[in-house]
């Protein structure tokens, strides 16, 4: 998948960087990884808070996902840039992207220096879905969600079931 992920500064401003290396690493605590170089802006301001927020946008939001990636918020502020619309979180103080129908609150437990990347771990404290995603039997639809993923520098919508858990 690809992500976009909100983290806060020392001052409360909020920031959003792109990351292609994510994942569930755990499902009971519900726990998470996401792998960000040192060197970007929002290295400082997830492990000075100890908390993140992972996006996931949908074909709409492509355009956003892929300049995220590309600029610092060093230089530019993203959230107003793109417009995107901010809600307060419910466990932790980052905001979600109201645009990203799903959103998952996060408590780093552990930073790993790997090389090249820093992997946070972290606990999932909070899920956030977009009504309009839920089904009459209460589960979360996101084949209606319109997710994207990134491969080899490409983006793609994710798209037809091709089998099921088990099969």
């Amino acid at each position: 998948p690809v992500v976009m992920v909100t983290c806060n500064d020392k001052a409360g401003k909020t920031n959003i960087i792109t990351v292609a290396w994510t994942g569930i690493v755990c499902s009971d605590p519900p726990m998470l990884s996401i792998s960000v170089m040192p060197s970007r802006f929002s290295h400082r301001l997830i492990k000075d808070a100890g908390e993140f927020l992972v996006n996931l946008p949908t074909s709409k939001e492509v355009y956003w996902t892929d300049k995220f990636g590309v600029l610092s918020g060093r230089d530019v502020d993203k959230v107003k840039m793109a417009g995107f619309n901010l809600w307060p979180s419910e466990k932790i103080s980052v905001p979600v992207i109201i645009e990203c129908p799903v959103n998952l609150e996060c408590q780093v437990t552990k930073t790993l220096d790997l090389g090249s990347h820093t992997m946070f771990l972290a606990r999932i404290v909070n899920i956030q879905v977009n009504k309009t995603l839920m089904d009459s039997k209460g589960r979360v639809a996101l084949e209606r969600a319109g997710l994207i993923a990134y491969a080899h520098g490409f983006y793609y919508r994710l798209g037809k079931q091709m089998g099921r858990y088990g099969f």
